[in-house]
Order: C-alpha cells, then structure tokens, then sequence
C-alpha cells in the first residue's frame, strides 16, 4: 500500500522535484498546495499519512500551517522543507511538532529517508 503525500510549497518547481522523487519511490502523491492556507484545507480534504511543508510562504507560513494541521490532527505527521540558513525557524517546527526537516535543494535520498523514518 503506498502512502499518501502531501506536498505543499510556494515554488511550483519545488513541488515538481518532491513529487517526482515521491512518485518514483512508491509514493502516492495525493494533492498540492502553494501557501499555509491551501495547505491547511487540503489537509482537511485528502487526510494525507504525511505533509512536505516548506517554511517559508505567503499568506500563511509553513509554521502557522503546521500548527493549524496539528489542532485538526494531533498525530499528523510533518516533514518541514527549509533553505539553508533557516535553523531558528526549523528549530520552531520540531517544537511546534514537525517530524524531521529537508534541506533545500533536495537531495533525493534524504527525502526518502526522512519520510520513511516518520511514517515508520
């Protein structure tokens, strides 16, 4: 059974590169979203087994989002995805109850890794 992913950054050739990795690996890529506030009811509409979150985002950022995710489902399970030079922000996110976090540019491998280790 493949799991359900949803992928969710502003950039739309990041969101491209994640699922080309996720789809190639056996995920199942179950939707897309561009800010926090798309994020949040896409969410709510595919009830995903894991989200990619990038921080930084208009409207709502990747924190605020994954915070509104954990209030909808507390065992939700969130790998933030930062640009180098976001540690503070990253550090944020674990707090805040993200599983792991990817460095950008993504390294395939380590997007694997990542999500396995936090849907295992």
């Amino acid at each position: 059974m493949s799991h359900k992913i949803l992928i969710v950054d502003d950039a739309a050739f990041m969101r491209m590169m994640i699922k080309d990795i996720l789809t190639k690996n056996g995920f199942e890529v179950v939707g897309e979203a561009a800010d926090g506030a798309q994020a949040v009811e896409k969410y709510k509409e595919t009830a995903p087994d894991l989200v990619t979150m990038d921080i930084t985002m208009p409207e709502m950022d990747g924190i605020a989002a994954l915070k509104a995710i954990k209030q909808i489902n507390p065992n939700a399970k969130i790998i933030m995805c930062s640009a180098m030079g976001q540690q503070a922000m990253v550090i944020d996110a674990i707090q805040a109850g993200a599983k792991d976090f990817i460095v950008k540019p993504f390294q395939a491998d380590r997007v694997i890794e990542a999500i396995s280790k936090a849907l295992g």
